[in-house]
């Protein structure tokens, strides 16, 4: 019988859910603390660019510490998934905008939507080049083999096998 998906499992479920939970707790309460100025918000703006840096710099981090397993999947799935998940909110961004191009604020609302998006992408970037800076070195005793980390990784006895194989 094989294992189930990760996304089908409770443990995983319950631990996105209780970062969903912290994150969109703090998204409300920094919104509430800081309204909307001349229909913009601006706490939104920021939210959503601290996210996208936070993501970056997290994931790019696990990504070179091994495969995503144990306890780096627990964090992924918790901080990533769920805190920044909650905390960042695109979906506000997108009423955001809609409510200003009802308004007939076309530029406000295209150059809000343009900004937010555009300075995601920046600190995602930012966030990955960060993490990189902290990348846990590949030589010497105890490192990690860039081969068997994140998406496309070889698994080296593979490599052997079908070696034998010709």
């Amino acid at each position: 019988m094989s294992e189930r998906p990760v996304h089908l499992r409770w443990r995983y479920l319950g631990v996105v859910a209780l970062g969903g939970a912290v994150g969109t707790g703090a998204r409300a309460a920094l919104a509430a603390a800081f309204p909307p100025g001349a229909g913009i918000s601006w706490t939104i703006l920021a939210i959503n660019v601290v996210g996208a840096f936070c993501l970056g710099l997290l994931l790019e981090a696990l990504a070179h510490r091994g495969p995503d397993v144990g306890g780096r999947r627990t964090l992924r799935l918790l901080v990533g998934t769920g805190v920044l998940g909650g905390f960042t909110t695109y979906s506000t961004l997108a009423d955001d905008t809609a409510q200003l191009l009802d308004a007939g604020r076309w530029g406000a609302g295209a150059g809000y939507a343009l900004l937010s998006v555009g300075l995601g992408l920046v600190a995602v970037a930012a966030g990955v080049l960060v993490a990189g800076r902290f990348r846990p070195s590949t030589v010497g005793p105890g490192a990690v083999d860039p081969s068997t980390v994140g998406p496309g990784a070889v698994d080296p006895s593979a490599v052997e096998r079908a070696g034998d194989a010709s």
